[in-house]
């Protein structure tokens, strides 16, 4: 029997794949993301506190809000306490409504990844050219706020069309996000060369886990710490990636901030052990590796 299959990246068991390792040694890389998002008002796609899938009212608009108002300010700050880099997947349309949020990462030398015009909207179904018109915009408007143009991509909801990652390619991206495949990156096919995927956790993720799985905010901490504690044990034996995904009006309420910060400070007390870095600087790591070391090097030039 043959099912529909994906033709960008080949079978590969991670217990046989060559050894290699992070910088100066390091074994596994730990990286923060914040989502940043802005959503119609009454219409569109968007979460809701309460009910996944509620249509969109002023309630849940303002909820979502408070991520730009309230919830980033306090997540930055957070990370500023604990010395912390991050990355931030941005709705181009979010910066443009609130650029002060552009400046404030800018300042902390944080990096922009693409993250779509707004959350309201999602790539399937879209035609090619309707959705190389997305990722432009995208592209050209966080480069706006952060002064260079995006090396990474991450589609609202993760979503992705049939050409998705050509398109991605072919507009001067280097990785992308949406393939939740892994723990380790890995080369996926384009149309025009390879295009790099960074492990980034849907399971790690305060959106799914907090709003549509109702855990509180201390399961999330406990997961945090757990992933932390098996993925340390783990990169004895093979290089890791730990994501940890937050959005800014989940975990950027102040209840949720407390457990975080005890997760963060666990992980920090085995920082000598660790690369916390961010996806631009491990996608540099991985492209300059042998090829035959990472899945799918076979199709660099």
């Amino acid at each position: 029997m043959k099912l529909p299959d994906q033709n960008r990246y080949a079978p590969s068991a991670i217990v046989n794949r060559p050894d290699y390792s992070w910088p100066d040694g390091r074994r596994l890389a730990v990286q923060i993301f914040t989502n940043i998002e802005h959503h119609a008002f009454r219409t569109g796609l968007g979460s809701d506190s309460t009910v996944p899938g509620s249509p969109q009212t002023q309630r849940n608009y303002a909820w979502r809000d408070y991520g730009n108002r309230v919830g980033i300010w306090n997540i930055l700050s957070l990370l500023d306490e604990l010395g912390l880099p991050a990355a931030h997947n941005c709705n181009s349309a979010a910066l443009d409504l609130m650029p002060e949020i552009g400046r404030a990462l800018v300042a902390r030398g944080d990096e922009f990844i693409g993250h779509g015009r707004t959350n309201a909207e999602r790539q399937e179904g879209m035609w090619e050219e309707d959705e190389r018109r997305l990722i432009q915009e995208s592209r050209d408007g966080l480069a706006r706020h952060a002064g260079t143009a995006p090396r990474g991509w991450l589609g609202p909801w993760l979503s992705q069309g049939a050409h998705t990652l050509d398109l991605l390619k072919e507009e001067g991206f280097g990785y992308m996000m949406d393939w939740p495949a892994d723990d380790q990156p890995f080369w996926m096919a384009t149309r025009s060369g390879p295009i790099l995927s960074i492990p980034y956790s849907i399971e790690l993720n305060d959106s799914p886990a907090m709003v549509f799985r109702h855990h509180t905010g201390r399961e999330f901490a406990q997961m945090i710490t757990d992933q932390f504690d098996e993925m340390l044990d783990q990169s004895r034996h093979r290089p890791l990636v730990m994501s940890i995904v937050l959005h800014t009006f989940v975990v950027g309420q102040p209840f949720r901030l407390r457990p975080l910060r005890d997760a963060l400070k666990h992980i920090l007390a085995h920082r000598d052990r660790l690369w916390i870095t961010r996806p631009a600087e491990l996608a540099a790591h991985i492209a300059g590796l042998p090829k035959g070391i990472v899945p799918g090097s076979e199709m660099l030039s």
